[in-house]
C-alpha cells in the first residue's frame, strides 16, 4: 500500500513539470479577394484592424499585405480574435458589407473571401 502511495505522488510531482505540447501550427488567415463578377483580384490591398474605431479611421493596423495573381494573402502568426478587413484596389472596396470577420480559430488555417465593388 505505502508503494503504490509512493508511485502516486511521484506521478503527481512529476506531471506537474512536464513541459506543455508545442503548438505546431499557428494560427493564420487566408484572405481571397474577388470582384463583383467573381473573378480574383490581383494586387489589392488588405488591412486587419482589431478594433471598428480603428478601422473606421484606417489607423493602427495589426497587419498589411497585397493580394498575390490569385487573388491571396495569407497571415501568418496572428492572433486568433475576430477583425475588421480593408480592402481596396483603385476605386473598389469592401465597405458597405463583409467588414467585419469572425473570431478566427486558433491553431488553424482561417480562410474568408472579401467581394470589393
Amino acid at each position: 500500500m505505502k508503494l503504490l502511495v509512493f508511485f502516486i505522488a511521484i506521478t503527481l510531482l512529476t506531471s506537474s513539470f512536464a513541459p506543455r505540447p508545442v503548438q505546431l501550427i499557428n494560427t493564420s488567415l487566408t484572405v481571397t479577394v474577388r470582384d463583383e463578377l467573381g473573378n480574383t483580384v490581383e494586387g489589392a490591398s488588405i488591412k486587419l484592424f482589431e478594433t471598428e474605431e480603428n478601422y473606421n479611421k484606417e489607423t493602427n493596423p495589426v497587419a498589411e499585405g497585397s493580394t498575390d495573381a490569385k487573388g491571396n494573402y495569407r497571415f501568418k502568426k496572428i492572433k486568433a480574435s475576430a477583425y475588421f478587413v480593408l480592402v481596396k484596389k483603385g476605386d473598389k472596396d469592401n465597405t458597405g458589407g463583409g467588414e467585419k470577420i469572425g473570431k478566427l480559430e486558433e491553431g488553424k488555417f482561417n480562410k474568408v473571401t472579401i467581394v470589393i465593388q
